[in-house]
């Protein structure tokens, strides 16, 4: 039987923590941020974790079970 292969566009967006935990980055924060407040940008700097309904489906195409 083949090896799976992990999602390209996946790895290259999530990263796991310490703790088992699965790392994203914010969306929004990439161009169009003129009108956007230096708070609102400043918490889109930061990152975030996925959240416990998406961690199943982020989990398959990171190929990990």
């Amino acid at each position: 039987m083949p090896k799976q292969k992990t999602n390209s566009g996946a790895k290259k967006r999530f990263t796991l923590t310490g703790t088992g935990k699965i790392k994203r980055k914010h969306a929004f924060k990439s161009h169009i941020l003129t009108k956007k407040t230096k708070k609102q940008k400043r918490h889109l700097t930061n990152f975030g974790t996925v959240n416990q309904v998406d961690v199943k489906s982020v989990k398959e195409l990171l190929i990990m079970r």
